[in-house]
């Protein structure tokens, strides 16, 4: 067990360093709400009533509800300002007879555990009350509230039982309390001789089942054996927004891309052109060379004329025609 609160409990000159342990807890089988078709868990936002805009937690306060409609909001500044007593002392009020505080008072209960160097004073208050018979009367705080307290024996340890206030107990209002229909002396005897009949001095729980609980824990174990179960498909929710998330990314560098591509290929087009002209000049400049150069030229030029007519045409007519060669007559 883990342990909630310590503090020390505090009688007269005695003080005693403790340890509260919840005392009970449920065992009732809880469920879940889910989505009859798969499985899937409902899931419930906070959503405002006046703009339907969900509300993130930090912006949640409280509110105190008027007869009229009107809400009292309330932050945690506010409250910050309520005087809470934030004492961890168990102060003992007075000594009672157990049956003297009615059962419905009860709230909860928690065990008591003393600190190391507290062993001797706790057995001390514990043989104490246990001999007495009585119960101690105390006051503490816990998680910020302060409540009216019983300490107790319960299986050779103290036990914390905290105690509704007097308010908060109903008083019953019903009709027929005003007249009470009226109940012969026999038909007492008799309901006292079957009350009679059914006591027992001593309360055994482990004889008693919650039989609610012991049919649904079949049924479930029974839909287990039988593979009557539905597995829910994984959220996809996470995965979808990764997804999204890409495709925007994507869509970002391929329009980041496109003007980019298209003036790459603008500049691309200028440099071209000026390589061509380039050409054209040094055509022109090696068309009168030798025979070879002459041919490099006009194979250069076929070159130029196949990538750009208009240029070949103006270079024509700057070029020296080739002449055929003279013949000499051999001497005899």
């Amino acid at each position: 067990m883990r342990s909630m609160w310590k503090g020390t409990v505090s009688f007269g000159l005695v003080s005693i360093p403790i340890h509260l342990y919840a005392a009970t807890e449920g065992k009732s089988i809880s469920f879940r709400q889910v989505h009859a078709a798969d499985g899937g868990r409902v899931q419930y936002k906070r959503v405002c009533s006046i703009d339907g805009q969900e509300v993130p937690y930090a912006e949640v306060a409280k509110g105190y509800e008027l007869d009229d409609g009107s809400m009292v909001v309330l932050t945690d500044e506010d409250l910050a300002d309520v005087p809470v007593s934030s004492s961890k002392s168990i102060d003992v009020l007075e000594f009672l007879p157990l049956e003297a505080i009615d059962p419905i008072s009860y709230d909860r209960s928690y065990f008591v555990e003393p600190q190391k160097a507290a062993t001797k004073p706790y057995v001390l208050l514990r043989d104490a009350l246990g001999k007495s018979g009585r119960v101690a009367l105390v006051k503490v705080t816990l998680r910020q509230r302060e409540s009216l307290a019983l300490l107790r024996v319960y299986a050779d340890v103290l036990v914390l039982s905290t105690l509704l206030w007097p308010e908060e107990v109903r008083t019953p209002d019903f009709g027929f309390l005003d007249d009470p229909p009226q109940i012969r002396d026999q038909e007492l005897a008799m309901a006292g001789s079957l009350i009679d009949s059914m006591t027992e001095d001593v309360f055994e729980p482990d004889q008693y089942q919650d039989s609610y609980q012991q049919a649904l824990r079949e049924l479930i174990d029974a839909k287990i054996a039988g593979k009557g179960t539905t597995k829910p498909a994984p959220d996809r929710k996470g995965e979808a927004q990764v997804v999204d998330l890409m495709s925007a990314l994507q869509a970002s560098i391929s329009a980041t891309r496109k003007p980019r591509a298209t003036k790459n290929s603008g500049s691309g087009s200028r440099k071209t052109a000026g390589k061509a002209a380039e050409e054209r000049k040094t055509t022109t400049r090696k068309s009168g060379g030798a025979g070879s150069t002459a041919k490099s030229t006009t194979r250069s030029g076929q070159g130029s004329r196949s990538r750009d007519s208009g240029s070949d045409k103006a270079a024509t007519p700057k070029s020296t025609p080739r002449k055929a060669p003279v013949r000499r007559p051999k001497s005899a």
